[in-house]
């Protein structure tokens, strides 16, 4: 499955088969958009591509076809950061002939006709005007109706219908978009909270690794936050980096495991940030130290690596494109539903099996981080949880105070209690546990979290 990928990948960002579907946008959008003068003359059109480096040669495909036909109009890229494709640093700002803070503004201008993007604006990003959309990325879930939804922004002035609006879509299957649109068509309710206590927990692992000091993190945050510039901040990422690649000696799994952990903690916060008080100050500041090494840490997968000498003998004179679909109608269901949260169990790169006990997840990873000392079997290590879990949900409080409880903070208190009752009849037979449950703050708070989660697989 995962040569898989990499083949299709290698195929569909190569820059002839990009030059292929550049001549079949504008052979659409100039006739079909511009020359109709769809939307009183000033429809524009977003094409979304896999990556940065996709939406770069795309962006240069798309230019040199408009230099052949005379440059009827403009296109802008938008991307962040720098990205280096063929030996050349490229930036959105180099690349459009104007300041990244000015995209926004300068694609509202009636010569831009096309942005190409990425990941950036691909939601959020209000223009009217747009009304086609030429999509090349994997799109699903939240972010296909999102990213799609891009269209959906009323234009009255400039008569915008639903027949101008168009989507030519290269990656997805119909049914891709219909299963990604079900959840959001009528009414949506989440199934249940994010449990962002996982941050705790996630960000003790990734502290324990030795990748970062916290002292460069928090020189990272003092300098980023004043602005200093840019070549000041690298060296203290490049010296966590160098920790990473060479001076821990990491094993690759080891490796890959750092890396998941630090875009789960990256994730799972950015989501959260956004909705929830500014409490934590730590989470933040290892958020943002996180943001920019995570680039900066590479990972060896074998299996992959040995794909390279296949995928230098592609011939790509074969490659072809076929029109599978056209005009056809999307029929979504009606019927209220729901989604799940986010995740909440830490992910890494150790064992992972899809169809693992989300209840021996939770265990193995408390027990990782804590009774690995305890001369004990894992099998006795987990069997220890499972009889703290049952205690708890014996308790003559358990049903009243915390199932049927709607409220959460008065639910978490009443755990609280519920907890400290059951460690106390166990203090005699559990000294050591108790102890750390007494005495150490991170054990509690990881016991307490562990024994929340596993309550709420009840």
């Amino acid at each position: 499955m995962k040569a898989q990928k990499k083949l299709r990948a290698f195929v569909e960002q190569h820059q002839q088969t990009i030059n292929t579907k550049a001549e079949i946008i504008l052979d659409h959008f100039i006739p079909k958009v511009v020359n109709t003068k769809k939307l009183k003359g000033k429809a524009k059109a977003m094409v979304i591509t896999q990556s940065i480096e996709s939406a770069i040669r795309y962006f240069k495909a798309l230019q040199r076809i408009l230099m052949d036909k005379g440059n009827p109009f403009k296109i802008a890229i938008a991307f962040s950061g720098t990205k280096m494709v063929d030996g050349i640093e490229y930036t959105e700002a180099e690349m459009n002939g104007f300041s990244e803070k000015d995209t926004k503004e300068k694609f509202d201008e009636d010569e831009y006709r096309i942005l190409v993007v990425a990941n950036k604006y691909l939601t959020g990003f209000d223009q009217p005007k747009l009304s086609a959309m030429y999509v090349d990325k994997k799109l699903q879930g939240v972010l296909a109706v999102q990213a799609l939804s891009r269209l959906n922004r009323s234009a009255n002035k400039l008569g915008k219908k639903t027949e101008d609006l168009f989507v030519l879509d290269f990656f997805n299957s119909t049914d891709d978009i219909k299963n990604s649109f079900d959840p959001f068509y009528t009414a949506t309710s989440l199934s249940g909270a994010t449990d962002v206590n996982v941050l705790h927990e996630l960000k003790d692992v990734l502290d324990d690794v030795g990748v970062y000091e916290w002292e460069e993190v928090e020189e990272f945050n003092e300098k980023f936050f004043n602005k200093v510039d840019a070549q000041e901040l690298s060296p203290l990422t490049e010296r966590a980096a160098e920790r990473f690649i060479h001076e821990l000696e990491l094993e690759d799994d080891d490796k890959a495991d750092f890396k998941i952990k630090a875009k789960q903690f990256v994730k799972i916060y950015g989501q959260m940030a956004a909705i929830m008080p500014y409490q934590i100050v730590d989470w933040e500041k290892l958020f943002w130290f996180l943001k920019f090494l995570i680039p900066k840490l590479p990972i060896k997968n074998q299996d992959i690596d040995t794909l390279d000498e296949l995928l230098e003998s592609v011939d790509l004179s074969t490659y072809g494109l076929e029109r599978v679909r056209l005009n056809e109608s999307i029929g979504l269901d009606d019927s209220e539903s729901s989604v799940d949260p986010q995740n909440p169990n830490p992910r890494g790169a150790h064992g992972q099996d899809e169809d693992k006990d989300p209840l021996d997840l939770i265990i193995q990873s408390f027990n990782e981080r804590w009774f690995d000392s305890f001369g004990e079997t894992a099998e006795e290590r987990k069997l220890k949880l499972i009889s703290y879990n049952k205690s708890i949900q014996a308790h003559p409080d358990f049903e009243t105070k915390l199932v049927n409880n709607i409220d959460n903070q008065n639910s978490d208190l009443a755990l609280k209690k519920i907890i400290d009752e059951v460690m106390s009849s166990k203090r005699k037979q559990e000294l050591e546990v108790y102890k750390l449950y007494a005495k150490d703050e991170t054990f509690y708070r990881a016991f307490f979290d562990t024994m929340k989660r596993m309550s709420s697989l009840k």
